[in-house]
């Protein structure tokens, strides 16, 4: 039985999710309904419920948007084809990129102008991969696992470097990099790990609070690939996890011979979610509700300059 939560500190929204959800909810505002979107624009399925409510329409493409509408980009970047599309299609757009992608965007053109080969550590078909692979394509090898880095096959090896999806595994991620130093000893790492803050607090919150639970539920949707990595940690330890959306996903059986909780939320999970996975637990009796901080977090993002201009001109 169920005897106490242990919640994860930090946990959900970082400020490059908060930023793109806030810059939908501001376009919406200045400009009313509707506002197309490009993809989702952070891989929670609530949020974008939520927004699609509020008039926002999310598309596939920036061909579904009608010419010279006005179109947000999501908050894991775009390829530049995809901004020439848009020119063509003499759309406004508003860049909702996080910055610490638009980084790593950076550091691709960086290496590709210096006629760099560019090993990239991620996940094919993610849309952040897409975004960046689009900035330098022929120059960026993706490689996703220890195996991929054992065999891949650079062209030049004189002018090398590595880079990483920013919402990766540290543990995973440390792994690879071994190999392809191993390899290639010569190899350049940018200046700054990409794999950003929030990632990198999220799991070491969920490491720091593995000894105390028998169970961890991560709240996040199935495409949040930070939230699948916050799965990958506790199992990787031995410890039961789920990814859920919400309470409604709980099941029963997960809780057989489980005392101890804990809950966590992927970066792209609003707090609210948060409350009602709780609230689930204390319907059923539960007591006892602990917070275990691993690292305090201030980071904040300015909204795009699209919108810093229209409300400098209000």
């Amino acid at each position: 039985m169920v005897k106490r939560i242990v919640l994860a500190s930090p946990r959900g929204y970082c400020a490059g999710v908060a930023r793109a959800v806030d810059t939908v909810e501001e376009a919406l505002a200045v400009w009313g309904p509707p506002i197309y979107v490009r993809k989702q624009i952070v891989h929670n399925v609530h949020v974008v419920r939520d927004l699609e409510c509020r008039g926002a329409i999310f598309v596939d493409t920036e061909e579904d948007v009608p010419l010279g509408a006005r179109v947000v980009f999501s908050a894991h970047g775009v390829a530049p084809t995809v901004h020439e599309h848009a020119q063509a299609r003499g759309l406004q757009t508003i860049d909702a990129v996080c910055p610490l992608v638009a980084k790593v965007h950076a550091e691709a053109r960086h290496y590709a102008e210096r006629d760099y080969s560019i090993i990239f550590i991620g996940h094919a078909g993610h849309e952040e991969v897409e975004g960046t692979t689009g900035e330098a394509p022929d120059a960026i090898l993706l490689v996703e696992s220890v195996e991929d880095a054992e065999r891949v096959a650079p062209p030049q090896t004189e002018r090398l470097a590595y880079l990483t999806q920013t919402t990766l595994s540290l543990d995973e991620t440390d792994e690879i990099v071994e190999v392809l130093r191993a390899r290639f000893p010569g190899i350049e790492s940018p200046k700054r790990e990409d794999i950003c803050y929030a990632t990198t607090n999220r799991q070491r919150a969920v490491k720091a609070m593995l000894g105390e639970i028998d169970l961890l539920l991560v709240i996040g949707s199935a495409n949040s690939s930070n939230s699948n990595r916050l799965v990958d940690v506790a199992r990787s330890r031995g410890v039961a996890a789920y990814l859920i959306d919400d309470e409604s996903e709980i099941e029963d059986g997960w809780l057989a011979n489980v005392e101890s909780v804990g809950i966590t939320a992927g970066a792209s999970a609003p707090e609210v979610l948060v409350r009602r996975v709780v609230s689930w637990f204390r319907k059923r009796g539960v007591g006892e509700l602990h917070t275990r901080t691993a690292v305090s977090e201030d980071v904040s993002f300015r909204l795009p300059a699209e919108l810093q201009r229209q409300a400098a001109v209000s």
